[in-house]
């Protein structure tokens, strides 16, 4: 189930679980936004079709972490030209086991399709996906990655890793052969300005082995606020 972090007039900020799909998936069962959107229902004892809920981005159903929802359409509005315009600052973390090509900088290239579903790191850039990122020595032979899209194409952030050697742990697309309890992609932090006023959010992992390793959650207090690092040069 997940959780709230915060609530507004105009928005919500929730954090996603890893497996649970954005949307309903038939059968299986409701999605993020239909269960948030359920529990506002009920705070609101209003029927479903009262209850307004706009996603303004959206994760990624292996992918853990912050989620904002517009809880009315001139807020939608709002957010929908903070992320077109990138003034929405967002960073995640990932786990990988294998060897970087590099450890920290810029991973820059248009993305194509590929077979499967998948996406491929292309070396064109005419519109290309924008990541910065650090990683950290952990426990077990991995690494510890913080990053920082500036651009928002699907699986970005699973493709940039993947296209410098280090997919992460538990990708069923990009690394379909690692075993683990879940995908090691939570997204961690956000902060933006909204109507002039200032907002941070930060949520760290609550599930997950490796994420609750002792040698990630010390490494996590030190980044507590990712803003405040000195980030690679776009």
């Amino acid at each position: 189930m997940y959780k709230t972090i915060a609530q507004y007039p105009d928005f919500i900020v929730v954090e996603k679980p890893a497996g649970l799909n954005f949307h309903d998936e038939g059968d299986i069962g409701s999605g993020l936004h239909s269960l948030v959107k359920q529990q506002l229902q009920n705070q609101q004892q209003t029927s479903d079709n009262k209850c307004e809920l706009y996603p303004v981005h959206r994760l990624d159903k292996m992918t853990s972490g912050l989620v904002i929802f517009a809880k009315n359409l001139a807020c939608a509005q709002v957010f929908g030209q903070l992320f077109s315009e990138h003034q929405v600052e967002k960073y995640y973390l990932a786990i990988s086991d294998k060897k970087p090509n590099k450890k920290q900088g810029l991973i820059k290239g248009d993305m194509g399709k590929s077979r499967r579903g998948m996406f491929k790191l292309l070396r064109t850039m005419e519109n290309p996906a924008i990541t910065q990122f650090f990683s950290y020595p952990v426990a077990n032979k991995q690494r510890l990655y913080l990053l920082k899209p500036h651009s928002g194409k699907t699986h970005q952030l699973r493709v940039a890793l993947a296209s410098i050697g280090a997919p992460i742990v538990g990708d069923p697309l990009y690394y379909s052969t690692s075993p683990a309890d879940r995908g090691y992609l939570h997204a961690f932090a956000l902060r933006f300005n909204y109507l002039g006023e200032s907002f941070e959010f930060t949520s760290l992992p609550t599930s997950g082995d490796f994420y609750l390793n002792a040698t990630i959650t010390e490494q996590l207090q030190a980044i507590k606020k990712p803003w405040q690092l000195n980030w690679p040069r776009l």
